[in-house]
């Protein structure tokens, strides 16, 4: 059983889970991710590694409340223990031999892109980062993208905190300004990382997504995970399981994982209800 060492509310409905787990802690790197059971009945969840502490023999997770299971687990405490912390998956994000890296993170997603930061920094590398949300109510981690970034932009699409609009806009000012960056790391939305690497591609750039389909099983055999690639005119078919969950920007076809990421949204939402419900008669 992996005990939850703490638990701290990130914002309304996003919650940070540092999970004891000394052997994912000894082999975790930023990119990689566990896939856990919250229960012996439970579905299982990919989450990426948030944070490590290898003295400690911890490891941070960050989930936002959108389904049954993450409903389930903000429900969990301290002291409270999850079934299954299977990891680390998924190869690690490539950070050795950058010099001057952005760093693009979009709602939860900043949570995965704050270790690559850190690690970059921590690297020597010049480090700009870029972090976009909804609105002021959803911002998270701000102070602590601030202490590893030698640059840092945050923006909200209503303008409610930092500067007005989406993440593409003070990238593309930089490198309009002739900003070379050695690479673009994104980690978020698949729609936002697909503009992301829009917007990089006139200048050249090298860009890095991180892609979190739908998981079940973690090792490449389910299949649930696959993405289709463009590589030099033919498509190849990976798995962000095995293969990633990193992938070259401009291979990726966004438009076929945007439309895989549609298919359940029906079920999570009526599975998250029914669990609301199941939890306010418990309360009653």
């Amino acid at each position: 059983m992996y005990r939850i060492l703490t638990k701290k509310s990130l914002n309304y409905n996003v919650t940070q889970m540092e999970i004891d787990a000394p052997l994912v802690a000894a082999k975790a790197k930023p990119g990689q991710f566990i896939i856990l059971r919250v229960d012996q009945g439970g579905e299982r969840i990919p989450l990426t590694v948030a944070g490590i502490d290898k003295e400690k023999g911890s490891v941070k997770i960050v989930f936002k409340v959108a389904g049954s299971t993450t409903q389930i687990l903000h429900y969990k405490e301290v002291g409270d223990s999850l079934c299954d912390f299977a990891g680390p998956l998924g190869n690690p994000t490539r950070t050795d031999g950058l010099k001057n890296v952005c760093v693009i993170g979009g709602g939860v997603g900043c949570a995965i892109a704050l270790p690559v930061a850190k690690e970059l920094k921590e690297k020597d590398a010049r480090v700009t980062g870029i972090a976009g949300f909804k609105n002021e109510a959803q911002v998270l981690l701000e102070e602590e993208f601030r202490e590893c970034c030698d640059d840092f932009y945050l923006m909200t699409d209503d303008g409610s905190r930092g500067a007005y609009g989406n993440v593409t806009l003070p990238l593309k000012e930089l490198l309009e300004k002739d900003e070379r960056f050695d690479e673009i790391i994104a980690i978020g939305p698949v729609v936002m990382m697909k503009f992301v690497t829009l917007v990089a591609k006139p200048f050249g750039i090298p860009v890095t997504v991180s892609m979190n389909p739908i998981m079940i099983d973690g090792t490449g055999m389910c299949g649930g995970c696959r993405l289709t690639l463009n590589k030099d005119g033919r498509r190849e078919i990976r798995f962000a399981c095995v293969d990633g969950p990193d992938f070259d920007g401009y291979e990726v076809d966004f438009e076929e994982a945007l439309n895989r990421s549609r298919m359940y949204k029906a079920f999570e939402s009526h599975a998250y209800e029914e669990t609301c419900h199941l939890f306010s008669k418990i309360k009653d």
